[in-house]
């Protein structure tokens, strides 16, 4: 290398350490341009809880009446489904952008080539793509709440908490759906993601109490992460506030580290490799 070689180029090849929240945030300043160009397709993901809500929610409930949760409280079936439709959406949101978006970057788009081509590193990436999406399910939680608010859903002052939570299932469901991605080898692939995403949506006491499962079933669902992130949700929208939800919040916390950690790695080695 010529000794008149400017120090910013040699960085554009090796970048001066892995991770930089600065280089990261270039990456969700480009899926933010992106998105302002394709905004029907981000709003859309607006609609679907809100639908659920209304057909379920308001439809069912009507028939259902109250459902009194594991805690012992009793709530009209709409407060008891609110909460857990916005921590699936925050769910549903980061697994779309995370694993659907990313694996077209990844392997038809040759988005990422490109993007180390620059000052990015692997890990850079990774962090923005999680960022990015967590940030998605983040805004789909943000509305829904705002409705839940406007229809009476919310029981207690604690629902401010309804937020970050939301943000934390985001995080923890993006960051392993980074890590899923590098492991998929065609679209026929996305079959195995609704099939571990649906049965999470449709028991993990999204529309009734733990309590209405036999044991050995009820000890499974404790171990799914989206059960974790409606017990956060809910016990804040309902005011069922206890230390338990700390060991929830622990939960989704390393769950996201965990596939960040892998995700950050498989990106590193299938576009270095």
């Amino acid at each position: 290398m010529s000794a008149r070689t400017s120090p910013s180029l040699l960085l554009r090849v090796v970048p001066l350490y892995p991770l930089s929240p600065r280089r990261a945030g270039t990456l969700v300043h480009r899926n933010l341009l992106v998105a302002r160009r394709n905004w029907v397709v981000f709003a859309s993901g607006f609609f679907e809880p809100f639908f659920y809500l209304l057909s379920i929610g308001v439809g069912i409930g009507g028939l259902v009446g109250d459902v009194v949760t594991d805690g012992g409280t009793a709530l009209s079936y709409q407060q008891f489904v609110a909460p857990a439709l916005l921590a699936s959406a925050a769910m549903n949101g980061a697994v779309y952008d995370a694993v659907f978006n990313l694996f077209f970057k990844l392997r038809y788009a040759k988005l990422y080539d490109a993007v180390l081509a620059t000052p990015v590193s692997a890990a850079d990436a990774a962090v923005g793509e999680t960022v990015w999406a967590l940030l998605r399910g983040a805004a789909y939680s943000a509305a829904f709440l705002l409705v839940m608010l406007v229809l009476g859903l919310v029981g207690s002052w604690w629902a401010v908490l309804a937020l970050p939570a939301a943000v934390l299932i985001g995080f923890a469901f993006a960051a392993v759906g980074l890590g899923a991605t590098t492991f998929l080898r065609g679209w026929q692939d996305f079959e195995s993601v609704q099939v571990a995403v649906l049965p999470l949506f449709l028991f993990s006491t999204t529309f009734y109490p733990l309590s209405t499962y036999p044991r050995p079933l009820q000890l499974v669902v404790e171990c799914t992460p989206l059960y974790h992130g409606i017990e956060l949700v809910r016990g804040g929208v309902t005011g069922a506030v206890g230390w338990s939800l700390l060991g929830s919040a622990a939960y989704l916390l390393v769950m996201g580290l965990a596939g960040l950690a892998v995700g950050a790695r498989r990106l590193e080695r299938l576009l270095l490799s």
